[in-house]
């Protein structure tokens, strides 16, 4: 029982420490930094945690991102579920690309948040990649497949250097 109560503690402490981190990380740009990085098309969104349809969340502990450079979009993402065919001889599985083709539409959403659609031209396996980023830089993304399941990220944005 004593064994119990003390993993459940830092059960605990932990997931309080990763929500203070994730907290602070959102913090780093105001409402105005937000707004301009949105609109300029230049900003990195970093994932930490990811929720696939099948199974749980997992927290992310390798840096993985999504960068806007305003004329192109690198994403370095993982993936975690069902793929409904594979190429062959693939043995990548992540979310990896690189768009200089895309559609981009940022629209003003509730309390400060912008809705974000990607769709990239370029990449045939990626329909569409809807981001949610709230006014304090704290930011979710989902990211709908061919062939694959959808998945969904949450984390933060920052500036793009």
């Amino acid at each position: 029982m004593k064994k119990l109560k003390t993993i459940t503690t830092i059960s605990a402490q932990g997931l309080v420490l990763l929500l203070l981190t994730t907290k602070l990380h959102a913090q780093d740009l105001d409402k105005q930094h937000v707004q301009n990085a949105v609109q300029s098309k230049e900003f990195v969104f970093k994932a930490q945690t990811v929720m696939p349809m099948s199974g749980g969340s997992r927290q992310l502990t390798t840096e993985y991102t999504v960068k806007f450079l305003g004329d192109s979009i690198i994403s370095d993402l993982p993936y975690f579920g069902r793929a409904y065919s594979a190429s062959y001889g693939s043995q990548d599985g992540g979310i990896h690309f690189t768009s200089t083709k895309f559609d981009y539409k940022a629209k003003a959403g509730k309390k400060g948040a912008w809705d974000i659609a990607v769709k990239p031209k370029d990449e045939k396996e990626i329909q569409e990649m809807n981001f949610t980023i709230s006014e304090n830089g704290s930011a979710s993304l989902r990211v709908t497949n061919s062939n694959r399941q959808p998945i969904s990220f949450y984390g933060y944005i920052t500036k793009s250097k």
